[in-house]
């Protein structure tokens, strides 16, 4: 593959990525959303000082909008990039949370390897696109 295919590739990548992370965000302030993710933070993660787990979804979708927009932007690409790979990270308590408890969250409760891999996955692939293009 060339390197100008490459650079393709990535760019049409970064784009899906991008609008795939503010979608993300924009729908954290559903409230059957907020709800559903609200319940996802693991009990010792809902006193965090933000009064409310749903202000803590509010905050995270805000986040997702903002990495999202900053991978369009090329002076902030880099930025945004590592930072949704952190921001991935952050949030992958209550994701193994959902996981151990699939009878409350049933589909949104994806198994923990699957979820794992995934993460993994999507985090590479953010990396890449803020990075290598």
């Amino acid at each position: 593959m060339s390197p100008e295919s490459v650079t393709n590739v990535l760019t049409v990548l970064r784009i899906v990525l991008a609008v795939v992370f503010v979608g993300a965000g924009i729908s954290h302030f559903a409230p059957a959303v907020q709800r559903t993710m609200a319940a996802m933070i693991p009990p010792p993660l809902r006193s965090t000082g933000w009064r409310s787990p749903t202000n803590l979804v509010i905050f995270t979708g805000l986040c997702e909008i903002a990495g999202g927009i900053g991978l369009f932007v090329e002076s902030t690409r880099v930025t945004s990039g590592v930072a949704l790979a952190v921001f991935l990270v952050a949030v992958f308590p209550a994701n193994v949370y959902a996981a151990r408890h699939k009878e409350r969250f049933g589909a949104v409760a994806i198994q923990l390897v699957p979820r794992l891999v995934g993460q993994v996955v999507l985090i590479g692939l953010v990396l890449a696109v803020s990075l290598g293009g």
